[in-house]
Order: C-alpha cells, then structure tokens, then sequence
C-alpha cells in the first residue's frame, strides 16, 4: 500500500461502500476483563468477529480488509499471551483457510517475517500462495506490523540503491518511497476504524493512512458485527473529503 498519488479530487461514489477498509481491532482484554474471563478468551472471540467482518466486508462490497492482528510492539506483552495469539493464528488459518479460499478471499500478509517460528512462516506463506489468484476480497493481514519499521525498511532498500550507484537521490520522492512499501499494489485505506474507543494509529499504515478517514468506535473488537461495520461506513459517507483542496463529494 502507498501513496504514490495524490486522491482524486472526484471521490468515490457514497451510495457504495469504500473500496478498502482497515481496522485496529482493540480491546480482547478488556472486553474478556468485564466479564471476568482470561485474557485468551478475548481473543478466542475475537477471532470470531474477525470471520463475521470478512464476510460482512463482501457483502457490503469492500474490496480490500486490511486487518492489524499482531504488532511489532505485541513482543513486550507476557510470553503467555503470546503463546495464545500465535496459537489463534496457527487455527485460524488451518480452520479457515479452507473456506476463504472457497469464498474466494485474497490473503495478503504484511510486516516481518524474519524471527519467526518456521511453521509461522510457513503457514502465512500457504495462505498466501493457495488464494493467490483469487478476487472477491483481498484479506491482507497486518502481523508483527509496525509502520515505523515499514517506511524504514524502505528507506534502507532506496539507500542500498544509491550506495550502489543504481539509483540518484534526486529521483527519490513520496511516490518513489511508497513503492518499496510491504504492499505497494494496494489502494490506500479509506477508512481506518479503530474499535474499544482508543483514538490513535498505534504505529498502523501511518504513511498510507494521509488521506484516509479515521472511525473510533466504542465497543470491544469481540462485540463488532456487520451492524457495527455498517456504522462506521455511514460515518465515512457523512464526510466531506477536501484532499487539501476541492472537497470531493458533499454528503447528499
């Protein structure tokens, strides 16, 4: 994903929905503290929601999800709840991958690899390869995701181009940078939903989220369904979106 050009100034049409939504999917804790119940069960039940959301997201016809599911900054939580993350992920994609593939689901999978356990890698890497050529949805699935680290990694390979003399700094520019992104083939989000009432990127697409617009929703990321989705892109329609000049579209 990059921002390699500026928005149009004509926006898309309001009666649809975004082409590419992204959430922060927040608060499994807190939702599993509440009710008093172990952290691992938020997240259990977030899993859950995840799988109501991705087939809420083609049936409202967005066309790309990108999903935040485990930050670089996730390694300073307790080894315990680590171990039970990486177990969800481990079922999730041997549970569901079946069915997204047969649904016609894209997976995308976004931020570092090096560290990780080999059957990590090697499980991210099948889900990428069984969907590959698949088109209904591109799922893309942001894991040990940090967008600081992204734009870094980026402009290391830019660096590495000119200490090598295949590459002039004069040609580096935005469009040039968002290039060597982690998914540069992919729009920017235009919405960016963040659940559980925190207001902040927390380290997510900042680069590509320039000129997306941002939803912060109350409720904990176990109890969002497609009614919840649904709001959210209610709000976004709402908007007028002025990309730094002409406002795009004026909410009918």
């Amino acid at each position: 994903m990059s921002n390699a050009a500026a928005p149009a100034t004509e926006g898309p049409d309001r009666s649809e929905a975004p082409a590419h939504v992204a959430i922060i999917m927040d608060g499994n804790g807190r939702w599993a503290a509440a009710r008093g119940l172990p952290r691992a069960e938020g997240h259990r039940r977030g899993v859950e929601a995840l799988r109501r959301v991705v087939r809420a997201s083609h049936e409202l016809g967005i066309r790309y999800l990108t999903i935040f599911s485990f930050s670089s900054e996730n390694w300073s939580r307790p080894a315990s709840e680590i171990g039970d993350l990486f177990g969800l992920l481990r079922r999730f994609i041997r549970n569901d991958l079946a069915s997204l593939h047969r649904d016609g689901v894209k997976v995308r999978i976004i931020g570092e690899r090096d560290g990780l356990e080999g059957d990590i890698c090697a499980l991210l890497n099948e889900a990428e390869e069984l969907t590959r050529d698949n088109t209904r949805l591109t799922l893309v699935v942001a894991f040990n995701y940090g967008s600081r680290q992204e734009i870094a990694k980026a402009a290391q390979k830019l660096a590495r181009e000119v200490a090598e003399g295949k590459r002039d700094p004069a040609t580096i520019d935005a469009e040039t940078l968002g290039a060597h992104l982690d998914a540069p083939d992919i729009p920017d989000p235009d919405l960016i939903i963040r659940t559980s009432g925190e207001q902040r990127l927390s380290n997510f697409l900042m680069w590509q989220a320039a000129y997306s617009e941002l939803v912060f929703v109350p409720i904990h990321w176990p109890d969002f369904d497609k009614a919840a989705l649904e709001g959210a892109i209610a709000e976004f329609a709402r908007r007028e979106r002025r990309f730094g000049g002409l406002v795009a579209k004026t909410a009918s």
